[in-house]
């Protein structure tokens, strides 16, 4: 992705997070036990339009030149599997037609059986995802998809926190550092807090301005 095409990107996406109520302002307790002034959910994604439009923002950063390259899609249960479906048609609408598949939260001992569904799981193996908090999906996406076969390649997730994990990372690192050390895999972001920043720091909306000093605060506090 050019340096032009990159904040385009990004900015289009924090806009219409905050449009969709996907990006909440306000006072939000982490699982970190953290204060945050900024809220990310992705279940708010929740109607055609929306899911179709966040696929998108997606398919245009998997496509983008310095994106990793990758042979089919795997969706973490459970918020993984919409997305890495969404992900695939966006995708073949752009003309980059991929298999996907995800994971059963247990196995099923009839029918086809297994905790895999959808395409074989073989080459590279793209993980789609939400956020990264504790890395705890990954690790089990990439236990799952050696077993079948397949090489876990990169995850993508639409929002990247920028800010220090606890548990298995080091003090200084956030979860989409650790997930890149200890799995070896590279993380692409459609945004990251950065993103979120300048677009309240250049907001002419003074309810939207309004944020960016506490959301400032919690990153010098707390990003990496």
């Amino acid at each position: 992705m050019s340096p032009a095409q990159a904040p385009t990107l990004a900015r289009e996406f924090v806009e219409f997070a905050v449009e969709a109520g996907v990006l909440r302002f306000g006072e939000f307790r982490t699982k970190a036990g953290r204060l945050s002034p900024y809220f990310f959910n992705a279940g708010g994604f929740d109607d055609g339009a929306k899911l179709a439009r966040l696929a998108e923002f997606y398919a245009r950063r998997l496509l983008a030149p310095d994106a990793p390259a990758f042979d089919m899609l795997f969706g973490p249960a459970y918020k993984g599997i919409p997305l890495a479906a969404a992900v695939a048609v966006a995708l073949a609408q752009h003309g980059r037609n991929v298999p996907f598949a995800y994971n059963r939260k247990e196995a099923k001992d009839h029918g086809e059986g297994g905790s895999l569904v959808g395409a074989p799981v073989r080459g590279r193996v793209l993980i789609v995802d939400d956020v990264i908090s504790a890395g705890t999906s990954v690790r089990e996406s990439v236990a799952l998809i050696r077993a079948a076969g397949g090489e876990p390649c990169a995850v993508a997730i639409a929002m990247d926190r920028q800010e220090r994990a606890g548990d298995e990372a080091a003090p200084a690192e956030s979860a989409v550092q650790h997930v890149q050390r200890a799995f070896g895999l590279a993380v692409v972001a459609v945004a990251t807090l950065a993103d979120l920043l300048q677009l309240l720091a250049a907001s002419g909306a003074p309810a939207l301005a309004a944020h960016a000093a506490p959301v400032r605060a919690y990153r010098e506090r707390y990003g990496v």
